[in-house]
């Protein structure tokens, strides 16, 4: 697949413990990317949050957290993902759980995948 120039980066923010069909809710956003033959999605652990109930999470050594945010990236193009948006909103609605969705505009400067000897 060939990428580069304009793109968009969809940013999903859930939290760990947040489950889809006994899944955590940011495994099966990826497993639905690949499916749909997303360009990559990358999965960020956040070490301390609080979102739209202004409950502090944190991985803080006295104060370990079960719920730390998880961050899912996703770039491919805007048509791709503009078609992709509906299927994390329904994973969303149907696990039931918080959290946030965010576009944005990238350039994308250089996409392969390397080679080793």
């Amino acid at each position: 697949m060939k990428l580069e120039g304009e793109g968009k980066l969809l940013r999903i923010f859930v939290g760990e413990s947040d489950r889809y069909m006994k899944k955590p809710v940011y495994q099966v956003v990826v497993e639905e990317a690949r499916k749909s033959g997303m360009a990559g999605a990358t999965v960020i652990r956040g070490v301390e949050s609080y979102g739209a109930a202004s409950r502090i999470h944190t991985a803080r050594l006295l104060e370990l957290s079960e719920d730390l945010p998880m961050v899912v990236e996703i770039v491919d193009t805007p048509e791709r993902i503009d078609g992709f948006l509906s299927t994390v909103e329904g994973i969303f609605e149907k696990a039931g759980c918080g959290g946030m969705i965010t576009e944005e505009k990238v350039t994308v400067i250089r996409y392969t995948h390397g080679t080793k000897s």
